[in-house]
């Protein structure tokens, strides 16, 4: 019964720090929202720049809901203060996690928590500043004559989200590598070995998530053959040595 008991008083420490802990992240997302409000204009306006660029001399982007000019900006508002909580929300996440883990479990969650939120950033970076004004810019120039381009700004967010993913997640690709070998579900020469189908599989991923221009594909698919030579590079290192050394392949000293 005592140690029940026991049992019982830490689960309710435990749901009491995750409530704490998730309370102080939705408190950071939400005041740096309310920091950012007055700007919303501004941050959708600087979003949108990539498209606005790109477009004919007075060309201008529409609203086709009532409540679409005030809810957009919000959205953008938003989803910049949550990647600059972000930081801020994993650290709350990592101190909650952090007290159940072993040293060597520490010693690589943490390096991988921190690198893959870079890389998502710089994914995320990649697609707004090298990606887009080939994209739009491919757009722009194929419109049929007689027609004007005028986007919905509802429609321009969801389709820079989705491109926001997609090359966030694409930059993720050494992270995800480090920990297939890591956890042994594969090794280092394997890796190597699938070099030709990854080249293949990215050049497909990159027709499928970006604009229908061999530019754009470009963009996506480079980057991610090499980030998966990089994934490769970064795993040599930290892989397991016994994996590269195969003790029923030794010889035999009493042969």
């Amino acid at each position: 019964m005592n140690e029940e008991s026991t049992t019982v008083q830490e689960f309710v420490v435990h749901l009491i720090e995750l409530r704490t802990r998730v309370i102080r992240a939705v408190v950071a997302v939400f005041a740096v929202f309310v920091a950012l409000l007055p700007f919303a204009n501004k941050l959708y306006t600087w979003l949108a720049y990539p498209l606005l660029s790109k477009m004919p001399i007075g060309g201008h982007m529409i609203a086709t809901e009532v409540t679409t000019p005030f809810f957009v900006p919000m959205k953008v508002a938003g989803l910049v203060a949550f990647l600059l909580a972000l930081p801020y929300v994993l650290a709350q996440i990592w101190g909650f996690v952090a007290p159940g883990l072993y040293d060597h479990e520490k010693r690589l969650a943490l390096p991988l928590i921190i690198s893959s939120t870079l890389l998502f950033y710089v994914g995320m970076a990649f697609a707004y500043f090298a990606v887009f004004p080939f994209a739009f810019g491919f757009f722009a120039n194929t419109a049929p004559q007689g027609v004007e381009m005028m986007t919905d700004i509802d429609k321009y967010l969801s389709f820079v989200i989705s491109m926001f993913l997609a090359f966030g997640l694409a930059f993720e690709t050494p992270v995800a590598v480090v920990l297939l070998v890591k956890l042994g579900i594969l090794t280092v020469p394997q890796l190597r070995a699938a070099r030709r189908y990854v080249v293949v599989s990215a050049f497909v991923v990159g027709a499928i998530f970006t604009p229908p221009d061999a530019v754009s594909q470009t963009l996506l698919a480079v980057p991610l053959w090499l980030l998966y030579e990089l994934g490769i590079v970064v795993a040599g290192r930290v892989a397991p040595r016994e994996e590269e050394v195969d003790p029923l392949k030794l010889p035999n000293p009493e042969s």
